[in-house]
């Protein structure tokens, strides 16, 4: 599986048979995104939560793409009224998208369409975890704070090989709670995101990588830069 930082919570995952996920496309607005909307193919969308900086360009891309959007409920219920191809999910669903198993589970956060004139309800928020076919397992924690489920139903029950957190504090967990949470998790490794996006969000991923070495040992911190393309490959 390869992934690409797309900045902010964006990322880009294409699996070895070549599954193209999306996911938070935060694009024409991201200050870290130098990509354009039409330079993305993606074989699926999810969308954690309604903000505007996850739910981003979702819509055009998946208009433009013919995509079809993972997201909860509500979400999906908004994009058919747009005319887009959505399947509504809630925690604990798994759909396939190709080799690829999507799982939607919790996230501690809140959810609105926040990028409408009137504010709307945009349902739970959500993260996700996808297992590829040669059984590597990544957990995208959306906007989340620190709670339970982190250790006792992402890292005792899914066991994912890599976690990607949010560390901006303010709307999300910051530094020190990611660390903590990267230690219940218990991943092989571990990506900050949500953070240096916005000047209320900055951090230093530096920092947060000293925590996570505090907190365990056995989990390896993967600083990335926008746009920068990572491999793994389940050993």
């Amino acid at each position: 599986m390869k992934l690409r930082w797309l900045g902010h919570s964006a990322f880009e995952f294409i699996s070895n048979d070549g599954t193209n996920i999306l996911v938070d496309p935060f694009i024409r607005a991201n200050p870290n995104c130098t990509l354009n909307v039409d330079e993305l193919n993606p074989d699926i969308i999810c969308i954690t939560h309604a903000h505007a900086d996850h739910f981003g360009d979702a819509a055009e891309i998946a208009r433009n793409c013919n995509s079809t959007v993972v997201c909860n409920y509500e979400i999906s219920n908004y994009l058919q009224r747009k005319g887009i191809n959505a399947v509504g999910i809630n925690y604990g669903a798994v759909i396939m998208a190709g080799n690829v198993k999507i799982r939607m589970l919790d996230a501690k956060h809140s959810s609105s369409y926040d990028f409408e004139m009137d504010m709307g309800y945009g349902g739970n928020p959500s993260s996700f975890l996808f297992e590829f076919e040669d059984g590597f397992k990544v957990f995208q924690a959306g906007d989340t704070g620190l709670f339970s489920d982190l250790k006792f139903v992402v890292g005792e029950v899914y066991k994912p090989d890599l976690a990607l957190l949010p560390i901006g504090n303010i709307f999300t967990m910051d530094p020190k709670e990611a660390s903590i949470a990267a230690k219940w998790i218990n991943p092989k490794y571990v990506i900050p995101m949500h953070y240096n996006s916005f000047p209320s969000i900055m951090q230093d991923e530096n920092e947060f990588k000293k925590l996570v070495e505090k907190e365990t040992t056995s989990c390896e911190t993967i600083l990335l830069k926008p746009l920068d393309i990572y491999e793994f490959k389940n050993k």
